[in-house]
C-alpha cells in the first residue's frame, strides 16, 4: 500500500502544528446517542456518521448490532492498526497486510449491578498485531507498534483506565 500520501500530509500537519502549537488541543466531535427500541442505539456524529448498537438478548437486547463493548474493542483496534500504519509511512517503510486483533476480559455481575466490587467495564484488554507480506526487521517493527501503542488516542484511553496488554504476534 502506497504511503507517500500519508507520509506528505503527516509532515504538513507536524510543520503547521510545530508553527502554532496553541492550535493543536481542541474539543473532539460530539457522538449523540439516542435509544430508539428496546436496547437498540443509534448514535450520530459528525458530517452524517452513524453506527448502531444493541445488546445480546441474554440482557434483553434484540442483538441487532454489535454491543458497545464491541464497538470499544472495535476502536482499539482500528486506531492501533492506523496508527503503525502512520509511523510506517513517516519511516517511509510499506508494510503489508496490517491485522490487530483486540480481546477483552469482562465479568457481567458488574454491568448487571450484582458486586459493586466488580469494575462494570472490561478487566484487561489486548491487543496482537499481525504483519503480512512486507515487513521491517523485528525491532524495528517493534519500534513502530510500541510507538503506536504510546500514541493511539483510543489506546491511551483505555490503557489509562484498565490494565492492558500488547502483543505482536505472527
Amino acid at each position: 500500500m502506497p504511503n507517500t500520501k500519508i507520509r506528505d500530509a503527516l509532515a504538513q500537519a507536524t510543520a503547521y502544528l510545530t508553527a502554532h502549537p496553541n492550535e493543536a488541543r481542541y474539543t473532539d466531535s460530539l457522538a449523540t446517542a439516542v435509544l430508539e427500541s428496546g436496547l437498540a442505539v443509534t448514535v450520530q456524529g459528525p458530517n452524517g456518521a452513524s453506527v448502531a448498537t444493541d445488546m445480546p438478548t441474554s440482557v434483553g437486547g434484540g442483538d441487532g448490532a454489535p454491543s458497545p463493548g464491541w464497538l470499544l474493542r472495535a476502536a482499539q483496534a482500528s486506531c492501533l492498526a492506523t496508527l503503525i500504519a502512520m509511523r510506517a509511512a513517516q519511516q517511509g517503510i510499506e508494510l503489508g497486510r496490517i491485522e490487530v486483533v483486540v480481546d477483552s476480559e469482562s465479568d457481567d455481575r458488574g454491568i448487571l449491578g450484582l458486586d459493586d466490587s466488580v469494575p462494570s467495564g472490561p478487566l484487561s484488554s489486548r491487543a496482537r498485531v499481525r504483519i503480512g507480506g512486507n515487513r521491517p526487521p523485528a525491532d524495528q517493527l517493534g519500534a513502530i507498534i510500541r510507538w503506536a501503542e504510546v500514541h493511539c488516542p483510543v489506546q491511551d484511553a483505555v490503557s489509562r483506565a484498565i490494565p492492558c496488554i500488547v502483543e505482536a504476534t505472527g
